[in-house]
């Protein structure tokens, strides 16, 4: 299958449309263009009746000062730090104007459309309409997508607004988003004792008595990264959250298994975290025939038990989102194909109490959605962190693009360049890379090729720079350096000034987990990433316990401060695209940010104490 759908422009000019926009104050005109990412192929006109959601993102109103806020409780420099908003105060700052509720409202109420839910600050505004509807609201044409994997969804590539609505509304989805919540994860079988190439064993002989490296446990992680012996304090205030799709939910069975084993005083955090589905999302129960014929709950039972096997004593919630009802299926789209994603972000940030960090193992290319749509997502983030919250995201599993010669941008060029992930890529959460081996840590990577010829697929660390954010100022510095050090290596195949990924990292490779009642092995940053959200939520739970705030938005500490306390990683680099990727160098770099936690030092940085 091709890397990308061919473009198509001049079939969607507006006299293709088969239904002209009703009456508008003034003329239609595009609002966005963008093309289908790689793996997607157009094969045919979605179908008529086919109902979906439309989610409409209003400008809002003041986010500029929102992100103000969020800068100044966020820097340990200012005198403002860990005075996190309340919700309200969050509400206030993002509700959108008067005028552009009432003219968007307008807009819909001529064309004979009524809103069908708002988010709490009526920022977004959700309509459910058949597509022709939508066709002649928006002047476009929807058609069915195909992924290399089967799946389809209903999308368009350009849509267009009345000229007076362009700067009340900023995004309308799904239209032109091809976003996919992959989860970031390596499924391998690893025989037991098998010790991988140029693995040195730890001198240090605590590390080399608890850490296998075919099977890595919480013991290993709790000594590797000085949490071991820790008790939590602050249990009663203190949460941490982790996010399921694509049919995930956490089985309690099996992280009972894993807790027996390998945290026994942990094993009640098997029936005591709690679970919530939103919209329609997979309930709390055992694993079905189906899930488990579909490998379906591998990723979410690594989160929880990764999470749990850390943090014993923090609570924890776990969030299943489906798509978004209603939904009517039809023979050219048997599935739900709704945005799920922001959904969740509705149901979060609608909450007068969220968990104080939250691990997210899913994202996807950057180009595979419009920077319209990845800004507003950006934003919701910000305003999780302003509230005292640490948002983390998984890096990806791709180094700086999967190799096959598919590393191209979607300009309709096919332009030959890395592929930025996102949400990993947004200013405004924190992305984890993924390490391996103990004494040193080195870059996570598994080569294509097992030791025995057999065919596995590569896996790396992901990393580099986006393409639609500038680097933030918090790390513009680090990140030009690290540009200054390439010498020139890689020009023209990435954007010098973005915004780099990751901040930190932790080890990603070979976790020991449960699954439909067996023990194996897992890998990925979807492994590292809900690794630190344990250890950052001991940390949280220090610094409540020691009569401080939470962490919250943890970038501009990590640049300033945090640094101090990790273990720099030097060996390795982002495998991808054909190439060797950005190398691991000392100080920061695009493959594991500044290192890997040693947690007593993060403490002693953050102001807390240990006991």
């Amino acid at each position: 299958m091709g890397r990308f759908a061919v473009a198509f422009l001049a079939l969607l000019a507006p006299s293709a449309v088969v239904a002209s926009p009703i009456k508008a104050r003034t003329p239609y005109q595009v609002k966005e263009t963008h093309f289908a990412p790689r793996g997607w192929k157009r094969v045919e006109r979605a179908s008529a009746d086919r109902v979906m959601n439309l989610q409409i993102g209003l400008k809002q109103g003041n986010f500029e000062e929102l992100e103000r806020h969020l800068y100044e409780v966020s820097d340990p420099s200012h005198e403002r730090y860990g005075q996190h908003l309340s919700q309200q105060d969050v509400k206030d700052l993002v509700k959108p104007s008067d005028e552009a509720l009432d003219l968007v409202h307008e807009w819909l109420q001529d064309n004979g459309v009524a809103p069908t839910g708002y988010s709490t600050a009526k920022d977004w505004i959700t309509i459910a309409l058949p597509v022709d509807k939508i066709e002649s609201l928006l002047d476009t044409q929807y058609h069915t997508y195909e992924h290399a994997d089967g799946s389809r969804v209903a999308r368009t590539s350009k849509w267009s607004l009345p000229a007076h609505l362009h700067d009340h509304i900023d995004t309308i989805q799904p239209t032109t988003s091809f976003f996919r919540a992959r989860a970031e994860k390596f499924d391998h079988v690893v025989d037991a004792g098998w010790i991988p190439p140029a693995y040195k064993t730890p001198s240090n002989s605590t590390l080399n008595k608890v850490c296998n490296v075919s099977s890595v446990t919480p013991e290993c992680f709790q000594t590797l990264y000085g949490t071991k012996g820790y008790k939590t304090r602050a249990a009663d205030v203190n949460k941490v959250g982790f996010t399921n799709y694509l049919g995930e939910h956490p089985i309690r069975a099996d992280t009972e298994k894993f807790l027996a084993k390998y945290r026994p005083e942990a094993v009640s955090s098997a029936k005591d975290f709690k679970q919530f589905t939103i919209a329609d999302g997979p309930g709390d129960g055992p694993i079905s025939e189906k899930e488990l014929a579909d490998g379906t709950d591998k990723e979410a039972n690594l989160d929880v038990q990764a999470i749990a096997g850390i943090s014993y004593g923090t609570p924890i919630e776990s969030y299943s989102t489906g798509g978004s009802p209603p939904f009517i299926p039809s023979p050219q789209t048997p599935d739900n194909t709704n945005e799920p994603y922001l959904v969740w972000l509705d149901y979060l940030l609608a909450q007068p109490s969220i968990p104080q960090v939250i691990s997210t193992s899913y994202s996807d290319d950057e180009q595979t959605v419009p920077l319209s749509y990845a800004t507003r997502v950006c934003q919701e983030f910000a305003r999780a962190g302003v509230r005292g919250t640490s948002i983390l995201f998984s890096s990806g599993d791709d180094g700086v693009g999967p190799d096959g010669g598919i590393c191209m941008s979607n300009d309709g060029k096919n332009t030959t360049q890395f592929l930025p992930g996102f949400p990993s890529s947004c200013p405004y959460v924190t992305t984890i890379g993924a390490t391996m081996h103990f004494q040193p840590e080195v870059v996570a990577y598994r080569p294509p090729f097992d030791r025995d010829g057999k065919h596995f697929g590569a896996y790396t660390s992901g990393g580099g720079f986006s393409n639609y954010f500038e680097a933030p100022a918090y790390q513009k510095q680090v990140t030009a350096d690290y540009v200054k050090s390439l010498n020139g290596t890689f020009d023209g195949l990435y954007n010098k000034t973005g915004r780099g990924y990751p901040d930190i990292s932790a080890q990603g490779m070979y976790f020991a987990y449960f699954y439909n009642g067996t023990e194996g092995t897992i890998s990925g940053t979807s492994a590292s990433c809900p690794l630190t959200g344990g250890i950052i939520s001991l940390l949280n739970d220090a610094r409540i316990a020691s009569g401080m705030p939470p962490m919250g938005f943890l970038n501009p500490w990590i640049y300033s401060t945090g640094y101090k306390g990790v273990n720099d990683i030097v060996s390795g680099s982002a495998h991808g695209c054909d190439t060797l990727g950005f190398p691991a160098q000392k100080g920061w770099d695009p493959v594991t940010g500044f290192g890997t936690p040693i947690f007593p030092e993060l403490v002693k940085l953050a102001g807390a104490t240990l006991r």
